[in-house]
């Protein structure tokens, strides 16, 4: 079953996003160029061994270092877009809950008429996980758009939407549209959000649990998410040396 994408967040998505040449008004159509991450035809395509490299480099880092973050963060997945050409996303209730209260908003009068927010995904329903997690932020968004985005973990790299400004985006709507453009965007701001929090460093010297603690959070060791991304690295690592 296709995900039921409302149109609040289809718009956000359905936006091709321009980058201003750095001597030109923003406002000024006629000094806009393309996305500098992919072009329009290259809209949902999956990353390159030179989309790896590039983005390594500029972070100084092994490209097996950002494949192991991929695979514990997809798993078998290893994709930033499902089947519909939608970003995988995880709404998380606890942290849209969190948002909304920043945002004055009371839901304890959206209980009952959007219950599927409050309620765990339901995959016999909608037909799969991601089209069940699509149902819970599409009704999220219908109570408030900015702490349902915010509320959502997104893309290959799983980065909360509340991260916007670490991944150098003016506003979470825009966050949305890139994670929602290509691979190669999502792996832009994983790039930009690994170099706001200074994680590089623990990349570089391959100090996972120093790294698991920043990204994951504190519960990171009950998930064994650092002996995870350990086991990921060495394999991704092996796997290079042994195609030289």
């Amino acid at each position: 079953m296709k995900s039921p994408v409302l149109s609040p967040l289809l718009a956000i998505m359905a936006v091709a996003i321009p980058a201003v040449t750095a001597d030109a008004p923003a406002d000024d159509p006629e000094h806009q160029a393309e996305l500098p991450v992919a072009s329009v035809a290259d809209r949902y395509s999956r990353l390159s061994d030179a989309d790896y490299r590039s983005v390594a480099d500029s972070l100084g880092v092994s490209v097996a270092c950002i494949k192991a973050v991929v695979e514990i963060e997809t798993g078998n997945c290893g994709q930033g877009f499902g089947p519909d050409s939608l970003p995988i996303i995880n709404f998380d209730v606890n942290m849209f809950r969190k948002y909304a209260v920043r945002r004055g908003i009371k839901l304890a009068q959206y209980h009952g008429s959007h219950a599927v927010v409050f309620g765990k995904p339901d995959v016999r329903r909608y037909g799969s996980q991601q089209a069940a997690q699509y149902a819970r932020l599409n009704a999220a968004m219908d109570i408030d758009s900015v702490a349902a985005m915010e509320g959502t973990f997104w893309g290959m790299f799983q980065i909360g939407g509340f991260n916007w400004r670490l991944c150098g985006c003016d506003s979470v709507q825009q966050f949305v549209e890139r994670m929602s453009y290509s691979e190669r965007a999502q792996l832009e701001l994983f790039a930009a959000y690994v170099k706001a929090r200074r994680l590089d460093r623990f990349l570089v010297r391959h100090d996972w649990a120093a790294f698991a603690l920043r990204y994951n959070g504190p519960g990171f060791r009950k998930m064994n998410y650092d002996v995870r991304l350990a086991a990921a690295f060495r394999r991704h690592s092996n796997r290079q040396q042994a195609e030289k």
